[in-house]
């Protein structure tokens, strides 16, 4: 059974509307079943020519709305409908009149044997619901709270499920996502869009921020997706920002200005302050934080790792035109850094080495020049570059230089650091289940990643119908853990790969594979939970991730019978373990191949 809370300024309209036949004739037989006095009494007299007086119903609501004069609220008149699932039972009205009366009790608005309660009805004209209709004042001159009367309404909603053996529903927990307006959906269907562009700027404000690493970052990412970004800065602080806001190239208002959304419209955990934590990482106080503090060395290969460095070192040039803003640059991206001086002029630096920071803190870290990483980035070459009056700098996203094996690596990480929070988690689902929550709000960061740099329709699916099971209840900020700056490392590896198309087919069949694992797991720690919406969110997630068919690369013949195989026989034929088959909950690594199987390429003994 779900309510919804509508305001309205007049009750009149609200009541010749409920009184009346519908918009498309789906009233019938509208009748009060619950008020705060004689139902009888309250009930609308019929007039010889069929037609209803109002005017004493009318009369005993908004009586009490004199009493409060300017005190009244800008919308006194308070309107909540309650329906229940198709698959209930036809209800009573005794039935209704109890639910109504549950609901008025918990909002705090007519709590029972309160005699100086609001003034409320209750009418029935369809089977499956009933419309809860009051005015916003008491008979003694209080004004009633209202704060919260949604929440409120949902816990009703949760006993009189349990009352009368109704389908359960979730609670009122903030974990999912605002719903598009009639309004927004009527839009869209007028403009022949397939979403509401409230849902539709959702998805690419999620999967921009999965694939950035800073503020800066996922402001570009917008952009270049083609959506419209304010920005909010600070009236008191000059230039400090406290917000953003999005909206979709042509939908306009009827002033021809564009619809805005901010975060908080979209998702309670796509605010600025909340992105900020998730991009920060352990340190939420750092505003601008760096992926690279949000990357796990432990599932990064030797072959990653300079990968990463190099395409960190290539942007932390574009974004330069001195060699202090490049060594700045370095520093602020969370790199370890270590300057080479000249022996021969004070304080001249002739050259730089960078690391990817360790875990744990004393394990040396490996240095790599700028001349290792590339020819072009060695200091010499940088500033020859920046001393070029045409130079100009051009944002870099760092995945186009990657070769067709890092790729392949990234992959290959990605799989690994997902197989190892999937075992971390079901480490926790007989002990401690809520010790969970970092990880299953980092596994939506992988999914939406994964997504957009395999173009797969079905994981696209799969991470829009998920995001509901990541958040926490109540828009709560989980503390980062093992398990969710793995999946983290997972989410940033799959962003740099960008969206080109490669060869790495088996090593995203194992990624598919190990996601497949990692929700179903989630699926399984959210119905320990009692969290039955989450639940089925992450099941049916799963049950998406479950129909990717990823094409073969272009330029690699198969066998017509291994072609047409789906993706878990490719997988058993590749050497790979069934991703239906349990993991081990004592290691982090998927289980080994067949000695028949063939070896993986990029992959690298640690």
């Amino acid at each position: 059974m779900i309510g919804k809370v509508l305001r309205g300024v007049r009750v009149q309209g609200l009541l010749r509307y409920l009184y009346g036949p519908g918009a498309n004739g789906e009233h019938h037989d509208p009748h009060i079943v619950a008020g705060f006095g004689d139902t009888g009494a309250l009930e609308p007299v019929v007039g010889a020519d069929g037609s209803r007086d109002f005017r004493h119903l009318e009369g005993v609501l908004t009586q009490p709305l004199a009493l409060l004069g300017e005190r009244n609220y800008r919308k006194p008149v308070w309107h909540c409908a309650v329906r229940a699932a198709p698959e209930d039972p036809v209800l009573t009205d005794g039935q209704w009149a109890q639910i109504a009366a549950e609901i008025m009790h918990r909002t705090g608005m007519a709590p029972a044997g309160d005699v100086d309660a609001v003034r409320w009805i209750a009418v029935r004209h369809a089977d499956d619901h009933v419309h809860i209709v009051a005015t916003l004042a008491r008979p003694d001159g209080i004004r009633p709270e209202v704060w919260n009367d949604g929440y409120r309404v949902r816990d009703a909603c949760r006993v009189v499920e349990e009352r009368f053996g109704l389908r359960s529903t979730a609670p009122a927990d903030r974990t999912a996502a605002r719903r598009p307006k009639r309004g927004e959906t009527e839009k869209a269907l007028r403009r022949g869009q397939p979403v509401p562009s409230r849902t539709l700027l959702r998805q690419k404000v999620q999967t921009a921020a999965a694939g950035a690493d800073s503020e800066r970052e996922f402001f570009e990412r917008l952009r270049a997706d083609g959506v419209l970004v304010r920005q909010r800065f600070s009236q008191r602080t000059a230039g400090e920002m406290t917000g953003y806001a999005v909206a979709a190239p042509g939908d306009v208002n009827a002033d021809g200005q564009p619809v805005w959304y901010g975060g908080a419209k979209l998702a309670a955990d796509l605010t600025l302050p909340k992105l900020r934590h998730r991009w920060a990482g352990a340190d939420s106080s750092v505003r601008d934080s760096s992926a690279i503090r949000r990357l796990d060395g432990r599932h990064l290969s030797p072959r990653t790792k300079q990968a990463v460095l190099r395409t960190t070192v290539r942007r932390a040039a574009d974004e330069a035109r001195t060699t202090t803003e490049f060594l700045d640059q370095l520093q602020d991206r969370g790199l370890l850094l270590k300057i080479r001086y000249s022996q021969q002029v004070s304080g001249q630096i002739t050259g730089y080495a960078v690391a990817l920071p360790t875990e744990p803190a004393d394990e040396e870290p490996a240095w790599y020049s700028g001349s290792r990483l590339a020819d072009d980035l060695s200091l010499t070459r940088l500033q020859q570059q920046w001393a070029s009056p045409t130079a100009c700098y051009v944002p870099s996203t760092g995945h186009n230089d990657l070769t067709a094996e890092e790729r392949q690596a990234f992959y290959d990480d990605a799989a690994r650091a997902a197989a190892y929070a999937t075992a971390q988690i079901r480490r926790h689902l007989a002990v401690n289940p809520y010790a969970a929550q970092d990880a299953c709000w980092a596994a939506s960061d992988a999914l939406h990643t994964a997504a957009q740099a395999t173009g797969n329709q079905h994981l696209r699916r799969a991470a829009h119908t998920y995001d509901r099971a990541a958040r926490a209840p109540h828009g709560r900020l989980p503390r980062p853990t093992p398990a969710g700056n793995a999946l983290r490392t997972a989410a940033r590896l799959l962003a740099l790969t960008g969206s080109v198309q490669n060869r790495a087919t088996v090593s995203a069949l194992m990624l598919v594979a190990n996601l497949i694992t990692l929700l179903d797991t989630i699926a399984e720690l959210r119905r320990l939970q009692h969290r039955q919406a989450q639940a089925d969110a992450a099941r049916k997630a799963a049950a998406q991730v479950r129909e990717v068919k990823l094409a073969e690369p272009a330029n690699t013949p198969q066998p017509t019978t291994q072609a047409a195989m789906p993706s878990q026989a490719r997988l058993a034929m590749a050497g790979f373990p069934n991703p239906w088959a349990p993991l081990p909950t004592t290691s982090g690594r998927p289980a080994p191949s067949s000695p028949s199987a063939p070896p993986r390429p990029g992959r690298q003994r640690r």
